[in-house]
């Protein structure tokens, strides 16, 4: 039997823990540590564009633009993590997040796991846990962590779930000035995508290195999983009706336990005074998610209290994005109209798949210790043919043309 670990499960699998941990510390005489802490993000986000949303996160759809001018339900959030350290090596944590969801506003879990230290060295984690993908993910939902207002769309969003439930191994090896970190995981993941539809990982593995020297950090990752999305089912059960032709299409482009396969490099240089980050990474699926590769560059130049930073970004298909469909010439008359729609809604999926890129710009003001406000511009053109990261497409959206979105975020931590 197959036992998924859904938000609620995992709150009380945290629960559970928490409580044992404690029981524990309580038998060895030893009192536990623990640490609570709270963050959040209030922000504001406008869009010059009425035929497209602009969303952050497929799966977190916050939109701004055809629904509405002004939104603060694009990166708008607030959350809170419970610490727990032990003695005998034992941890816990675990961090709740209010925040959007594609069935509103929900308290979601993003990490709940317990940590056991085999050695000094050697440390193994049971729970939802964070995937070593991107720099940034470490930080969870901290707005306040992050130079920017949100990380890039192109990358960030090419890879929408963070966590995944299993286990996972973190070994720390010194080599000459370079101290690195190796993790292996393995999981799984079950988030929703819509009100009606789920994104499932099974069989997720992955390995990733971190090396840091001095100022500069540099990540590599793989991962490799088995996807299923079902957001294109009525799709995907009008082509079958179309006989070995329409199956044949299925196979090719439907999400249901298709091989992902993920890479990523990621370069970090802070020496204070200014920051440097880039990140690039690449999807490959066998699917209507195709295969694509999407990076960023961004740096910025610390003055005081005030971080002006610079950002640009890129996603683009490493294959062809348009497909002819089902052959109309070889089915009934009377069938072609709904052949066409068909082929025409395949072909609005494969459009999905970013090519675009935004030029961004920003100002971070540290206004007072846990406080700061961001202001940022972004200008995002979807090249000819692809509707980019946009959501909720209307029919007289423009690809080729830039669109403006501006935001003004205040972040915090307490």
């Amino acid at each position: 039997m197959t036992v998924v670990l859904t938000p609620e499960r995992a709150l009380a699998a945290s629960v559970m823990m928490l409580s044992c941990c404690a029981a524990l510390a309580g038998e060895e005489a030893a009192a536990p540590r623990w640490t609570l802490g709270g963050f959040g993000t209030l922000a504001l986000a406008h869009s010059n564009n009425e035929q497209a949303d602009f969303s952050a996160n497929m799966l977190s759809p916050g939109a701004v633009g055809y629904s509405g001018a002004w939104s603060a339900k694009v990166d708008s959030r607030a959350g809170a993590q419970l610490d727990l350290n032990l003695e005998r090596d034992w941890a816990a944590v675990l961090q709740v997040v209010f925040k959007r969801t594609p069935r509103g506003y929900a308290p979601t879990v993003e990490w709940a796991n317990i940590q056991y230290r085999v050695t000094p060295d050697l440390s193994v984690r049971a729970g939802r846990t964070t995937m070593p993908l991107f720099l940034s993910g470490d930080y969870g939902q901290v707005g306040y962590a992050l130079p920017w207002v949100r990380p890039p769309v192109e990358v960030y969003g090419a890879i929408p779930p963070s966590s995944s439930d299993g286990v996972d191994a973190s070994y720390r090896w010194q080599m000459g000035d370079i101290n690195n970190v190796t993790q292996l995981l393995y999981g799984r993941t079950d988030i929703p995508a819509s009100s009606r539809a789920r994104v499932r990982a099974h069989g997720l593995a992955g390995v990733s290195n971190t090396s840091t020297s001095g100022a500069l950090t540099v990540r590599a990752s793989l991962l490799h999983s088995h996807l299923s999305v079902d957001v294109a089912n009525p799709l995907f059960d009008g082509l079958r009706q179309f006989g070995e032709q329409g199956a044949a299409l299925v196979r090719r482009y439907e999400v249901a336990h298709k091989h992902v396969r993920v890479m990523t490099a990621s370069l970090s240089y802070d020496p204070g005074n200014w920051f440097m980050m880039a990140e690039i990474g690449r999807m490959q699926a066998d699917s209507y998610l195709g295969d694509k590769t999407a990076g960023y560059l961004s740096a910025g130049y610390r003055y005081r209290a005030l971080t002006p930073y610079l950002l640009y970004s890129r996603s683009r298909p490493n294959g062809a994005t348009t497909m002819a469909g089902l052959d109309l010439d070889a089915v009934p008359a009377q069938r072609a109209p709904a052949g066409a729609a068909l082929n025409a809604g395949l072909n609005r999926l494969l459009a999905a798949i970013p090519r675009q890129h935004t030029v961004g710009a920003g100002l971070r003001w540290d206004l007072r210790p846990d406080y700061a406000l961001k202001l940022q511009y972004d200008r995002i053109t979807p090249e000819p043919g692809s509707t980019g990261t946009f959501i909720n497409v209307q029919p007289g959206f423009r690809a080729g043309q830039p669109v403006t979105v501006l935001t003004a975020a205040l972040d915090l931590v307490f």
